[in-house]
């Protein structure tokens, strides 16, 4: 089994390095969810020990959406402290998360294969929500609002601080 670059304090502190694909269709970025999220997050998980940022973003996409997306560019580098809101089994904690935001290559479709993907909190299904009216979903991260409306042509380091550790 391979371990996730991730780890858990006895105070309720929890470290993550997570990679993220930003996948985008025809005006549309395509979210994940699940039963227990409540919310849409973007495509991407843990980055496994030894396994670099891009090559996680890339499994990730594919374990959540059975299509092997290609890596375009790193787009976004997110510090994030957070509670987590959910009712997941992680909501206890306080979240120190530092991601990479990975671009991918546009397929030219929409069209997903069905596929069943799981997380820690049961089963995740994905949605193509349009980048016009991100906004109007309980969505995270909220920056994608701005950033894929008018994607940059360098790399932005987004600093969100929710909470103080």
């Amino acid at each position: 089994m391979e371990q996730n670059c991730c780890f858990n304090t006895e105070d309720n502190k929890r470290y993550r390095f997570r990679a993220a694909a930003i996948i985008v269709e025809d005006g549309h970025v395509l979210m994940a969810t699940n039963s227990k999220a409540g919310y849409y997050y973007s495509i991407g998980g843990g980055v496994h020990l030894g396994e670099l940022a891009q090559d996680a973003a890339q499994r990730e996409a594919f374990e959540e959406t059975g299509v092997n997306y290609e890596v375009d560019r790193l787009l976004v580098i997110h510090e994030n402290f957070f509670k987590d809101k959910s009712q997941s089994v992680l909501n206890k904690y306080f979240c120190h998360e530092l991601s990479f935001y990975y671009l991918m290559k546009p397929r030219g479709t929409r069209e997903l294969p069905v596929h069943k993907s799981r997380c820690i909190d049961g089963e995740e299904t994905v949605a193509w929500l349009p980048i016009n009216q991100y906004s109007n979903f309980k969505a995270y991260p909220t920056f994608f609002a701005d950033i894929l409306n008018n994607i940059p042509d360098g790399i932005q380091h987004i600093i969100t601080k929710e909470i103080e550790f």
